[in-house]
């Protein structure tokens, strides 16, 4: 047996813990590229067009909650529960959806599986940073992107193969049973977990109160998303719903991420909101691309599920680039490069759809998104800690993902109403993309824009306060791994 002191994460005590939580990453991460390629598939079966773009912006809005649940839950009681409470509602809600009968069912079941998702993420951080020591933290979290990587790889055509051979339902069901064994692995583990840094008899008062504020904005927000790709359904006051809805989002947005971040305040405020604005962009586009083959250009689901792996195949190449380049490529630098690339993709995407161009095309320059994503996203996530005190680290780190999910779920609401209301007014799906297409182009313009605005010190110590505050408030939820 490996001695602890220096056993790595695949020996003896950490071999199970680290199969599992990289098990259970992989799980989640196969279901997110999966299910973008059936989703045309699942819409055209359960005649669910008008809710197409809400199976994909709910997940990531309920997600908020969970994540700021966890966090809170995590930081009172220790992870093992809120992984427990995760994992359960994550399979729950693959159950529900994989049994769907409706289009409602289906998202219902999504809307499950997010919150639960996006709790298991924080949930599993936390457990890294009570069972491993803090010289495996860096080994843990790479093999959680090599978990990432290969779902990405095989995660779009396994699920079109098996949509096309036997049944979309089995892409959600056949998961179910490979999320309890993948728990069962880290069990061993958490019952050895140490406790959080602190006193050994902490009393009631010590225990972070429940932060009833902050999970609240966050359900504001998550109803916002879920009322703004709901307007639609609504004739006449549609867009009225959907501008008070997104009104109400950006309200409720504002306590979860650093002052100034709504107005691209330079330095921290700006990365926030980059990666909200990159999220955008990239994943308002990439959930139509395999609509758009399977629609127009007659591909099988399987094949375009392909466009999705040469995408994220893009995305893994760029990030292992930027991180052998190092110094030599500035932080600035790369993102401004990367958004870009996001900008240039979704522009080939529009110009494919409105001058009816080969497949191909639209295939090549999504490539340059992924390679875009892979640029920027690790080169935001290290701005936001190295422009964080210790104090707002978890703060920062939470409202990050924040941005990032709530980035792309209104992105997502937004695009969604503009494709149901093109496909009703022209009666054409090529106008319906182009629309959507333009919309997402427009999100990477102001990306650009904004990315020279992360270079440069943070604007009058705002973080800061900020931080302070959460602390105060003991709202610093996400993880302090």
């Amino acid at each position: 047996m490996s001695d602890d002191a220096t056993a790595g994460i695949l020996q003896r005590p950490y071999l199970l813990a680290t199969a599992g939580a990289c098990a259970l990453v992989f799980l989640a991460a196969f279901e997110s590229m999966a299910v973008t390629t059936i989703m045309p598939l699942v819409s055209r079966e359960l005649d669910g067009a008008g809710l197409y773009a809400l199976a994909f912006a709910g997940p990531l809005a309920t997600g908020v909650i969970g994540m700021v649940v966890a966090g809170n839950w995590a930081d009172r009681r220790g992870p093992a529960a809120p992984l427990y409470a995760s994992v359960a509602l994550f399979a729950a809600g693959l159950l529900i959806a994989g049994i769907a009968v409706s289009m409602p069912m289906l998202v219902a079941g999504r809307l499950v599986q997010g919150l639960g998702g996006g709790a298991m993420t924080v949930a599993l951080y936390v457990v890294i940073a009570r069972v491993y020591p803090a010289r495996l933290h860096a080994q843990v979290f790479a093999a959680f992107s090599a978990a990432w990587v290969i779902p990405s790889m095989i995660g779009p055509f396994a699920a079109g193969v098996v949509a096309q051979l036997s049944s979309w339902h089995w892409v959600f069901l056949g998961v179910v049973g490979l999320v309890v064994p993948a728990l069962a692995m880290i069990l061993p583990a958490m019952r050895g977990m140490r406790p959080a840094p602190g006193p050994r008899e902490a009393s009631e008062a010590a225990i972070a109160p429940w932060a009833i504020g902050r999970m609240g904005w966050a359900a504001l927000a998550a109803l916002a998303v879920l009322g703004l790709n709901l307007s639609g359904q609504v004739p006449g006051v549609a867009w009225v719903i959907a501008a008070v809805a997104l009104a109400v989002a950006m309200l409720a947005v504002r306590p979860l991420v650093p002052r100034g971040t709504l107005r691209a305040h330079r330095g921290l405020p700006s990365v926030i909101l980059m990666r909200g604005f990159a999220s955008a962009a990239f994943f308002g586009a990439e959930v139509y691309v395999p609509y758009l083959l399977t629609d127009r250009y007659s591909f099988t689901p399987a094949f375009a599920g392909l466009a999705l792996t040469g995408s994220a195949l893009a995305w893994a190449g760029a990030s292992a680039v930027q991180g052998r380049l190092g110094s030599r490529l500035g932080s600035a630098l790369a993102v401004r490069i990367g958004s870009a690339l996001v900008l240039g993709a979704i522009a080939v995407l529009l110009v494919t759809t409105v001058s009816g161009w080969p497949a191909g095309v639209a295939i090549a320059g999504w490539l340059f998104a992924g390679a875009g994503m892979g640029l920027m996203y690790p080169r935001l996530s290290v701005m936001t800690l190295a422009l964080s005190t210790p104090e707002d680290q978890g703060f920062n780190s939470s409202a990050m993902s924040i941005a990032d999910s709530l980035g792309g779920a209104l992105s997502l609401a937004v695009t969604g109403l503009v494709f149901s209301a093109m496909t009703t007014a022209a009666a054409s799906f090529p106008a319906s993309f182009s629309g959507v297409f333009a919309l997402t182009a427009g999100i990477a313009v102001i990306g650009l824009l904004i990315a020279p605005r992360i270079a440069g010190r943070p604007s009058s110590g705002a973080e800061s306060v900020r931080g302070a505050e959460a602390r105060r408030a003991s709202e610093a939820d996400d993880v302090r791994a």
